[in-house]
Order: structure tokens, then C-alpha cells, then sequence
């Protein structure tokens, strides 16, 4: 038997909804946009093997260039495998170093280095815009994937222009760095070239990434108002179906 409980104790009516709400408590939260890209070292790390590409093709040579560039990129991942951080951004990093670095060697030219992340700009570009004209595009796709909320968004309308407008904004991205780095790659500008993959990278990017919360969020705000009308409607027409032929008995 269990001991009736004394005045003063606390008690706990409904563990269930507590063990919810501690549930609900130890929940991480989710990560921003800036965590999501791999925070500041990710942008400044994504900076690195360029900058020591072109440092080290200057004075000594394209051969040591490439080795440089690789080993740093190489390195950056090994020191965010110790930390602990995100390896996707230094994986990613590792992947493009490693291809633009055998352009270069077959090229025998410094600008080689650059020449994958051009094409790949304008492959982006044409796909994204591509996505948008099929009526899927993939800021919405992606982004509602990821988090598991479905195809909702593509039945709304407003929603769907919202999606459009962050798409061709990341189109718009791509579009411009393919033309910029293609114009000097064309002229041999290699240190401008350099220059131009950096500051069209992510600060470009992330740009694009604030029209993409905008429409993120206006399509959450529109969709969250459509199922409140739709629990609210269908509460109501249940009342109706109460009164019209589930009244109680009156009383004698």
C-alpha cells in the first residue's frame, strides 16, 4: 500500500506531462544558418587553402602551390576532427582543393585551380533555375526536407512565389560567379581570381541564405495560419453536429 501523502508534500499530478516537459527541456535547439555553414572558423577556414594557393604559387611555383593548398585544406580537417566541430564544411573544402589542385597539375596553369568552381557555378545556376520553371524549387525542397515538414508548402500558392524568389536569388549567386571568374579566369587574372572566389563565396551566399529565411518564415507564418482555420473550421462543424443531434435529455 502506498503511504497517503502529508500536507506540505509536493505532489505530482500528471508525471506524464511533467516527463514531457523535461523531455521537451533537454532538447537541444536547433542550429542557426551561421552554425548550419560551420560558424565563423568555417567561413575564414574556407578562405585558407585558397589564400595559401595563390601565396605559395607566387614565390614558389605552381608544384609547391598545389601541395600547399592540399595540405592546408588536409590540415583544417584534421583540426576540426580533434575539436569536435562539424566535419561537412571540411570535407566539403577537402573535395574542391583536391579537384581544382589536379585541374592545375594537368593544366599546368595556377588559374586550373579555379576553373572546377566556375563550371560547377554555372551548373548550379542552370539548376536552380530549371527547379523553379518545373514548379519545385529547391530552396523550398531542400529546406522542408531537411526538416521533415513535407510538401505542404507546394500546395500554397504564396508559399510556392516565396520559394521562387529565394531560388532564383541563389541562382542569381551562382550565376554571378560563373560570369565574374569566368571573365578572369579569360584575362589571367589569377590573383583577382583568387579574390573574387573569396568574396563571392560566402558573404554572397549569404545574402541569398537571408531571402531564403524570409521565405521560410513567411511560409511557416501562411501554413500555420492555414491549419489553425482548418482545426478551428472543423471544431466548429463538429459543435454543429453536437447540437443538431447530440443534445441532452432535458430535464424533468
Amino acid at each position: 500500500m502506498t503511504e497517503p501523502a502529508r500536507p506540505g508534500d509536493k505532489t505530482d499530478p500528471n508525471p506524464a506531462t511533467d516527463g514531457a516537459e523535461l523531455g521537451r527541456a533537454g532538447e537541444r535547439p536547433e542550429p542557426t544558418m551561421l552554425e548550419q555553414m560551420g560558424g565563423v572558423s568555417g567561413l575564414v577556414y574556407s578562405s585558407v587553402p585558397i589564400v595559401v594557393f595563390v601565396l605559395a604559387n607566387s614565390f614558389f611555383g605552381l608544384t609547391v602551390g598545389i601541395w600547399s593548398a592540399v595540405g592546408s585544406a588536409a590540415l583544417i580537417t584534421i583540426v576540426r576532427l580533434v575539436r569536435r566541430e562539424s566535419l561537412q564544411p571540411a570535407i566539403s573544402g577537402l573535395f574542391g582543393v583536391g579537384i581544382g589542385a589536379f585541374i592545375a597539375y594537368r593544366t599546368g596553369s595556377a588559374k586550373g585551380f579555379f576553373l572546377f568552381g566556375i563550371w560547377a557555378s554555372l551548373v548550379y545556376c542552370g539548376v536552380f533555375v530549371l527547379s523553379v520553371v518545373v514548379r519545385w524549387p529547391l530552396a523550398g525542397v531542400i529546406w522542408n526536407f531537411l526538416n521533415g515538414t513535407g510538401t505542404a508548402w507546394r500546395r500554397d500558392k504564396p508559399s510556392r512565389l516565396g520559394y521562387d524568389v529565394a531560388t532564383l536569388a541563389l541562382a542569381a549567386v551562382f550565376g554571378a560567379r560563373f560570369v565574374v571568374q569566368r571573365w578572369l579566369y579569360e584575362a589571367d587574372y589569377t590573383g583577382w581570381l583568387a579574390f573574387a572566389k573569396i568574396a563571392m563565396g560566402w558573404p554572397l551566399y549569404g545574402l541569398a541564405l537571408l531571402v531564403v529565411v524570409w521565405a521560410v518564415r513567411r511560409s511557416d507564418k501562411r501554413l500555420k495560419e492555414i491549419e489553425e482555420a482548418r482545426v478551428a473550421e472543423e471544431a466548429d462543424v463538429e459543435a454543429r453536429l453536437r447540437l443538431k443531434y447530440g443534445q441532452p435529455p432535458q430535464e424533468a
